[in-house]
């Protein structure tokens, strides 16, 4: 264990909180019909989404009008997405499919579909090796909009039936829908899509490039749209990744930067729902106190990996091998670990993705102690 470790947890927290706050405070406004600064831009595009569904958003729903809503709604979005991911080769027209890849089996493609509509994105292939950049963004990166969106509406339907004084009204799902990709995912993916760029995520629709290495063997290296499926990966807590690895691979995660701000967009609106039910409900105490008991779990899970980690494995203390702090190294369980990130960055972000139920991963879990 180390100072860094222990700071690195402690400066997190904190800015977890203090992002969190304000953020609580404008999605309270944005589902409460208050002004924000961002409807000069989305109200034109919201008018037309609802004239293009025909749906009449001042009209409330009650609970049976919600669900039967989301469930039309995610039934459509999972045809879409298998139909796209079924018939990948039939969109090379598009230019977004430079490695040819095939059409996935009907299995793959339906527990593909099934996973990334439901928010699981548990992924039963490899991104770089089977997905074509077409499918990845009109299929995956859509959906990972979609499904946070609905879980979204429902953390905010829940709400309203807390604090109303009937179930007449939950309101209405199909605003709540449009509100949360336009007002909150969008801009908040924009920005942070945008941070991994200049940290060194890529961003093209280039052909993979295939270099030598001085054994005289081909070596191929992936590109693509990662940063804007980054960003949505992990602001709608979805977890599936653009490559196998995940956010272990220096193209999704480059460096120790991106890693402490990818942590925070997995946790940052999960949070900030906490603060706006305390002002939905009028009384801001009650988001605090929430939060505090919820902070105090996440902290104890963290400060239990991290002493775990930094401790070492079984097989190192069995081999002999240290595990103590000394200069030039950490000491602790480094396997499975990208050094960039060290021992505390990876079981941060374990404990990040774990209580957020969020898929994403920036180290082997597997090899954890």
């Amino acid at each position: 264990m180390t100072f860094l470790g222990w700071l690195t947890i402690v400066l997190f927290a904190a800015a977890l909180t203090v992002l969190a706050l304000p953020l609580g405070r404008y999605l309270a406004a944005v589902y409460t019909g208050q002004r924000t600064l961002l409807d000069p831009l989305f109200r034109t595009p919201e008018r037309l989404l609802y004239k293009l569904i025909r749906v009449d958003p001042r009209r409330g729903q009650d609970w049976k009008a919600y669900a039967r809503s989301l469930i039309v709604f995610s039934l459509a979005g999972w045809l879409v997405l298998y139909l796209i991911l079924r018939t990948q080769t039939l969109w090379g027209f598009t230019g977004l499919n430079p490695q040819k890849f095939h059409s996935g089996t009907w299995d793959v493609t339906f527990n593909t579909a099934s996973s990334f509509v439901t928010n699981t994105n548990w992924q039963y292939y490899g991104g770089e090796t089977t997905l074509s950049y077409f499918s990845q963004m009109a299929g995956l990166t859509v959906q990972n909009f979609l499904s946070a969106g609905v879980g979204i509406a429902v953390a905010v339907a829940m709400i309203r039936g807390f604090i109303g004084r009937s179930g007449a009204s939950l309101g209405n799902f199909w605003q709540d829908l449009v509100r949360t990709v336009l007002w909150v995912l969008t801009p908040l993916s924009i920005v942070l899509a945008l941070v991994l760029v200049f940290q060194g995520a890529i961003q093209n629709f280039s052909h993979y490039l295939v270099t030598s290495g001085p054994t005289g063997l081909s070596n191929q290296i992936a590109m693509g749209p990662v940063a804007s499926q980054e960003a949505i990966k992990l602001l709608g807590t979805n977890g599936g990744g653009f490559f196998n690895t995940n956010s272990a691979h220096p193209f999704e995660n480059p460096t120790g930067f991106t890693n402490l701000v990818e942590m925070l967009a997995v946790l940052v609106i999960p949070a900030a729902l906490v603060f706006m039910y305390g002002r939905m409900a009028g009384n801001r105490r009650q988001g605090y106190a929430i939060y505090a008991t919820m902070m105090v779990m996440f902290l104890g899970a963290a400060c239990v990996a991290y002493v775990a980690e930094a401790h070492g494995s079984p097989a190192q203390h069995a081999a002999g091998l240290h595990t103590h702090v000394i200069a030039g190294s950490t000491g602790g369980n480094l396997e499975g670990k990208e050094q960039r990130f060290g021992i505390a960055g990876s079981a941060l972000f374990d404990v990040v993705t774990t209580v957020t139920s969020c898929g994403a991963v920036n180290s082997a879990i597997e090899s954890f102690t």
